[in-house]
């Protein structure tokens, strides 16, 4: 029934849109085209080029400024529309849900479907698929029926399917404990792979991929071995675990900024033991994500917030902080963009700006291949063709 509200509610289709004087990032390239005009369509990009203007349509003038893909996070917990709308302002135009104990990320990306609010996308992935699930059994009444802690193959695929019955687009489970809790290890396996499989083929059956949280090497190699899409963390990886994900094609999400956030007074973490923790789990991400990226493993930008009004990790800083660990600035932002848009199965809809594809884009002040860090002070965000985000012009009228 809800679904059949937001549809009813859907807005019309954004008006014929034109981006003036822009200078436009080819991300899969590094090619700039100055001084052109991006023509939006109907929610999607129609034309790049140096004609002018369509008669009628409505403008921005980005005086020059750079413009680029809306950038993606593939590891969120964002699950309010408040949160939904400040990931929208920090440019993120496409995410991935790492779970929210409820289907409130699910409710999230119909209505960007739907047109209701202005995005993001944003795949659900519900209820964690994790032995003990705590307030997530209020989801689904048909939850409190798995035996506690879930465990068994039968509960593992049972719990699979209640998600995507209820609309999940992906799967998420755990190799390992967490981090950011004072009273667990992070290097303790929770699942084995053989668990791991039950999930990633009741994923696979139902047609959804499985990302999982491993941050120890025993745990991730495991889930690796069971077929996971992605893992993410991985702070603990031996080269033969990465030599694994090599083979095959399995996604990394380092969520390094999160680990700043683990040492840092506020945030999202704000505790002695886990700060602690941060001073040797730093240094070891650090070189995981070096001898990732020397084996050509595919890295992808995770936020790992919830959007909430005192998170301070973003994916533009993620960005940067890629570039600070040795990337070029052009291969951060693919990590961002097109790397993380082949990650969702969505890269013949978005991640790159070319005509026929989504109008997810992003405006900056000056070339972030020149300087990256600009990348964090976002002037302009349009999602499926909507004005989210214009702080332009500067000058007072």
């Amino acid at each position: 029934m809800l679904f059949l509200l937001l549809a009813l509610a859907q807005a019309p289709a954004p008006p014929h849109l034109a981006l003036l004087r822009a200078s436009v990032l080819d991300v899969r390239s590094g090619a700039l085209t100055w001084d052109a005009t991006v023509v939006l369509r109907d929610g999607k990009i129609d034309s790049i080029g140096t004609a002018p203007a369509p008669a009628g349509a409505e403008t921005i003038d980005v005086g020059g400024r750079f413009v680029l893909p809306g950038l993606f996070d593939a590891h969120t917990h964002l699950d309010s529309l408040d949160r939904a709308r400040r990931a929208l302002e920090s440019g993120v135009t496409t995410a991935r849900s790492a779970s929210v104990g409820s289907y409130r990320d699910v409710v999230i990306g119909e209505m960007s479907k739907a047109g209701y609010i202005a995005g993001p996308d944003y795949l659900g992935a519900g209820v964690f698929v994790t032995p003990y699930i705590e307030d997530g059994v209020l989801a689904d009444p048909e939850l409190m029926r798995l035996s506690v802690p879930i465990q068994s193959e039968g509960d593992l695929r049972a719990l699979v399917r209640i998600n995507i019955e209820n609309g999940a687009r992906v799967v998420k489970t755990r190799g390992t404990e967490r981090a950011g809790r004072p009273d667990t290890d992070p290097r303790e396996q929770v699942y084995t792979e053989a668990q791991l499989r039950a999930v990633v083929e009741e994923a696979k059956r139902l047609g959804v991929y499985v990302l999982c949280h491993a941050h120890g090497d025993e745990g991730a190699r495991a889930a690796v071995a069971a077929g996971v899409r992605s893992i993410e963390h991985g702070t603990y990886l031996s080269d033969e675990t990465l030599r694994l994900m090599k083979e095959r094609g399995t996604y990394f999400v380092p969520t390094y900024t999160t680990m700043h956030d683990l040492l840092e007074p506020g945030g999202d973490y704000d505790d002695p033991v886990v700060k602690f923790r941060g001073l040797h789990m730093l240094p070891r991400i650090e070189d995981t994500f070096r001898r990732a990226r020397a084996m050509g493993i595919p890295i992808v930008t995770g936020a790992d917030s919830s959007y909430g009004p005192e998170s301070v990790s973003r994916v533009s800083t993620e960005i940067a902080n890629y570039v600070k660990l040795g990337m070029s600035p052009l291969e951060a932002i693919q990590s961002g963009t097109l790397r993380a848009a082949e990650l969702f199965g969505l890269e013949k809809e978005t991640g790159v700006l070319e005509p026929g594809l989504e109008a997810d884009l992003i405006v900056i002040e000056k070339n972030p291949l020149e300087d990256i860090r600009v990348i964090q002070d976002i002037l302009v965000v349009i999602s499926n063709g909507r004005v989210a985000l214009n702080r332009l012009p500067f000058a007072r009228k």
